[in-house]
């Protein structure tokens, strides 16, 4: 799967109307849209648990010769800089890969190599975006912007964590938040294409494509099913 988190894309995002729009890396979506159902709010505390299973994910997984593991060095550095810049209250992620860069000291590709690492065994994953130019004549429309980032703590990795340790009760008014924000999360995903609310899922990866496939083959079904219908009540 190629990774594309910066720059211009081969690809054609459709515009309105019938109209070609500019060229944006493929699955991208605009920014601002979907972000409020794609990204979870984190704890503090899972800091230090993340980045413990990836460690220890990384040592079990390593063969005996070997450099690196599943995820290698550079991998881990990326992550520990996600979960600095992650808001933990929204689970805002949204580095640019010049600043990942920059703060892992590490040069494009090492950087990119990790996110597809991270990424394959579940650590993050991400949604491409694009934003407009404010171009009013000639020039580009829109352009890509940096990737919406969410992070995930995958099974294999948190069984090697061991025993965790029970959390407290949730106090009833934190609870009922709980309740509230789910209920919004479930009406927003209720407003908006399957294509976007597959992506706001599952990621840009072929698993929200094919629901999106699914969803539309279901949707076509009903309609020939409802025309015939209609059809056999007016012949009647």
């Amino acid at each position: 799967m190629e990774l594309v988190l910066e720059g211009f894309a081969l690809g054609v995002e459709p515009g309105r109307g019938g109209r070609p729009a500019e060229p944006v890396r493929r699955h991208s979506r605009p920014q601002g849209r979907f972000e409020g159902m794609f990204w979870r709010p984190f704890k503090p505390k899972d800091v230090a648990r993340y980045l413990t299973a990836a460690e220890r994910f990384e040592r079990a997984g390593k063969k005996p010769g070997d450099r690196n593991g599943p995820l290698g060095t550079v991998a881990i550095e990326v992550l520990r800089e996600l979960l600095r810049l992650v808001d933990y209250k929204t689970g805002r992620l949204e580095p640019a890969l010049l600043t990942i860069m920059a703060r892992t000291k590490r040069s494009k590709d090492a950087v990119v190599t990790a996110l597809k690492a991270l990424r394959r065994h579940g650590f993050v994953d991400w949604i491409r975006r694009y934003i407009p130019t404010g171009n009013l004549g000639a020039g580009p429309q829109v352009q890509q912007t940096s990737n919406a980032y969410r992070l995930a703590l995958p099974p294999a990795a948190e069984r090697l964590l061991g025993r965790a340790v029970e959390d407290a009760p949730i106090p009833d008014d934190h609870a009922h938040a709980m309740v509230a924000r789910k209920a919004e999360w479930q009406a927003q995903l209720a407003g908006v294409d399957p294509e976007e609310r597959n992506a706001a899922l599952f990621g840009s990866g072929p698993l929200a494509s094919a629901f999106s496939r699914m969803e539309r083959a279901v949707e076509q079904r009903n309609e020939r099913e409802s025309a015939r219908q209609s059809e056999s009540r007016h012949e009647s």
